[in-house]
């Protein structure tokens, strides 16, 4: 099976190039640095033990960031990071600098994937949550590098799609040496396509291990001051939006407005940057007086919408904000990270799509600190609801607050899985 898989994804090569030069029109890095993705690159030349850690793109590297964070506490290891977007490369450039060796991930094709692990000479390979590629775990599993997932999950839809393909997917997953899960549901499912029972450790989220430090919490109050002044102004901050949530969110923002007491600012962040310029046109459509984040300053109180269009910034302007909307909800692409908004102590609220974060959704549900959202109405009422009601808003935002704190200590549980082999 994992043979008919490589002979389809060599022929499907010549459609994936074609697809990055046509998102390259509005993301020009998508052309660029295309001999890594083959493995093309300098060899890396240490004597430290190097460790090759597998972020896929901005949430999984930021989800990371405190186990890398703490694996770079250790001199004697050399870290390794790959991602597949741009947005994900530069993020991590911008953050870690030449803390780590950083190149994109080699496509999952034997030539592609020998060639840079003879490159980088890897002792242990880490894969965050569920980006697992069969030729990949199986040419580390021939040169008898361990593969460990950390912070693994598995949604049901996920689940149903790797069974279609068991043949491919239980040995893949029979060849991985440890996996931390997030929780016992997704355990259980792993387990059901085909992961050792014996290699299979409940650790939790290591997104709730994200700490808040006191030189970020005073940008997220100088931030404030320069959206609101010294106001009692609410932000509603509606984050990590996909195509077709924008519209639903502007016309439940424009219901808010016409009951609304306080003047609230609306901060809306588009999920890929290839949106931003035609987010922030949208907005002007609409009627709504708006500015870009990029351009940096203070607001004026006459704009109703600002447009997060900046990258490595959402963390920060969570700080800055009363209300967090968390998008790629309202559409099917089940839902983004809730945990950073809850860490700030925000109420949340979301679309009904949150199979990618079902978990967090249900805990924080069940506290109080979250409610689901199915369209511009049932938005409007409860964004307005919470932007009215402070005491309210304080109430969810604790409760979020406890959900965040309560389930920390996944880093620990994780890093004690690393260090049985490193």
């Amino acid at each position: 099976m994992r043979l008919i898989y490589t002979l389809f994804f060599y022929l499907c090569v010549p459609l994936i190039l074609l697809r990055l030069l046509w998102r390259a029109r509005l993301a020009p890095a998508y052309a660029r640095r295309w001999s890594e993705r083959f493995g093309g690159f300098a060899p890396l030349a240490t004597e430290k033990t190097l460790v090759w850690l597998h972020t896929v793109s901005v949430g999984e590297f930021l989800g990371a960031l405190p186990l890398i964070r703490a694996l770079l506490q250790d001199n004697d290891l050399q870290l390794v990071i790959t991602t597949t977007t741009p947005t994900g490369s530069e993020r991590v450039q911008q953050t870690l600098g030449d803390q780590v060796f950083h190149v994109y991930a080699p496509y999952d094709l034997p030539l592609c994937v020998n060639r840079f692990l003879h490159r980088t000479q890897p002792r242990l390979l880490l894969i965050m949550e569920t980006e697992l590629w069969p030729n990949t775990i199986a040419a580390c599993a021939r040169r008898e590098i361990p593969v460990l997932l950390i912070n693994g999950r598995l949604s049901k839809r996920s689940a149903r799609g790797y069974a279609r393909v068991g043949a491919l997917t239980r040995p893949m997953l029979k060849c991985l040496t440890e996996a931390g899960i997030q929780n016992r549901a997704d355990a259980e499912r792993f387990q059901e396509l085909g992961l050792r029972p014996e290699a299979t450790h409940i650790t939790g989220n290591i997104k709730f291990d994200l700490t808040l430090d006191e030189g970020l919490r005073g940008q997220a109050a100088g931030l404030r001051r320069d959206w609101v002044g010294d106001t009692d102004r609410p932000v509603w901050i509606a984050a990590s939006t996909h195509r077709g949530e924008d519209e639903i969110i502007l016309e439940a923002f424009a219901r808010v407005r016409e009951r609304a007491t306080h003047n609230p600012l609306l901060v809306l962040v588009p999920r890929h940057p290839e949106r931003f310029g035609s987010v922030y046109e949208l907005c002007r459509e609409r009627g709504f007086v708006s500015a870009r984040r990029s351009e940096r300053g203070v607001l004026d109180e006459s704009v109703q919408v600002l447009v997060g269009d900046t990258m490595g910034e959402l963390l920060l302007m969570f700080g800055a904000s009363d209300l967090a909307f968390v998008g790629g909800s309202l559409v099917p692409n089940g839902g983004h990270n809730l945990v950073e908004p809850a860490a700030w102590g925000l109420p949340l609220l979301s679309g009904p799509s949150q199979f990618n974060f079902a978990e967090v959704s249900r805990l924080l549900s069940e506290a109080g600190a979250l409610r689901l959202v199915a369209g511009a109405e049932t938005l409007a009422e409860s964004a307005l609801e919470l932007l009215e009601d402070g005491a309210q808003r304080r109430q969810w935002g604790e409760a979020a607050r406890r959900v965040s704190e309560g389930n920390r200590g996944a880093l620990e549980k994780t890093l004690e899985l690393i260090r049985r082999y490193c």
